[in-house]
């Protein structure tokens, strides 16, 4: 007769027990689609799905903490500033957002959920590259359009049409958006020259929202409600070829970007708190992570990109490899969702800024 008897070896490794949970673990739970919930209680759920999901509920959670954060929450310190001891002045003074995106998500959709952050004032400043600022302006010019990753370069290019992922965006929009440049610079060039004004990029990009005056821009919201826009890498892009050929044709226009730097770090550092959201990687997302170390690191943090660590660079970094630089204060509520932002940051501003009744009222005042 066959020996029934499992071995004892392979009992031990399968069937080893588990050591008690704690009462403090949260089980796996997914969304009960069969009650119809609406976008928030769906989204409230993503926290107990796991992997991404869990992430994006985490973020959810900590803008919601960064947002309604007021220094009234916090007790009187010893030494507190005269000016922060009044109750009603505590109450006002909220934490300062910085909101950093690379240039294809204004080439994208995402653009319009950014206007909607800065037209609502949700964000104190904002910080991107030269895309960033002249895709704003280009689409008040001319359409982007949707088509396809699969595209030949070739014929596009014997077309006159520039692909931006699964987007085009053809080049007469470009050459529109010369013929809207440059008159702007010979007149930039020309205060200048009379009157000795020292241009940034913050202030040729407030200079560009409101000689746009349109409503479909970002930067004309900025310019309205008085928003910083920091772009380090200004002249690398369509606006950099506008510079580089007025500079041919008019030379002279300066542009200095140690105001711009000062600026954003003393704005960092004068924050009774901090928070960083920032869409994918590069420039934006350590200009404004470095500026956070003036001040001794972030509160809260949340990045949205996909990129990985495993090659080192800044983009792909985590938020403690942050930690260990000092932008993000040790113990600081942060997070990481490793997913394209045109996927999950509509749902992360659902889930957040647009649930603020306000919106409609700051929108009348404007």
């Amino acid at each position: 007769m066959v020996d029934q008897t499992v071995p004892q070896q392979a009992s031990a490794a399968v069937l080893q027990p588990s050591e008690p949970i704690p009462t403090t673990a949260v089980s796996v739970q997914g969304p009960d689609l069969s009650k119809k919930p609406s976008l928030p209680h769906l989204l409230s759920s993503y926290e107990r799905i796991g992997f991404q999901a869990t992430s994006l509920g985490n973020a959810i959670n900590i803008v919601n903490r960064m947002r309604n954060w007021r220094l009234s929450d916090e007790p009187i310190a010893e030494d507190e500033s005269e000016e922060y001891l009044s109750p009603a002045v505590r109450a006002e003074i909220k934490c300062n957002i910085f909101l950093g995106y690379t240039s294809n998500l204004i080439s994208s959709g995402l653009r319009e959920v950014i206007l909607y952050l800065v037209k609502h004032q949700h964000v104190k400043c904002l910080v991107t590259t030269a895309g960033g600022i002249e895709e704003d302006f280009i689409k008040c010019l001319g359409k982007t359009y949707l088509a396809d990753f699969n595209l030949d370069g070739a014929d596009l290019r014997r077309r006159g049409m520039n692909r931006i992922g699964n987007l085009i965006v053809p080049n007469d929009n470009y050459c529109k958006f010369e013929d809207w440049l440059t008159p702007i610079l010979d007149q930039m060039l020309i205060e200048q020259k009379e009157t000795g004004v020292v241009w940034t990029p913050s202030s040729f990009i407030r200079r560009l929202g409101k000689e746009i005056n349109n409503e479909e821009s970002v930067y004309y919201w900025a310019y309205k409600n008085d928003i910083p826009v920091f772009c380090p890498a200004l002249t690398d892009g369509s606006i950099g070829d506008m510079i580089y050929f007025h500079s041919f044709r008019s030379p002279g226009l300066i542009i200095d970007i140690v105001q711009d730097i000062r600026a954003l770090n003393e704005l960092a550092r004068k924050s009774r708190r901090a928070g960083m959201i920032i869409l994918g990687g590069g420039v934006c997302k350590h200009q404004i992570a470095n500026a956070m170390l003036i001040r001794n690191g972030a509160d809260y943090s949340v990045y949205i990109n996909t990129g990985q660590e495993f090659d080192g660079s800044d983009s792909g970094a985590r938020p403690d490899e942050a930690i260990s630089w000092g932008k993000i204060r040790s113990g600081a509520e942060s997070v990481k969702v490793f997913a394209d932002a045109t996927l999950v940051f509509p749902l992360l501003v659902a889930a957040t800024f647009s649930q603020n009744s306000e919106d409609s009222k700051t929108s009348e005042k404007v």
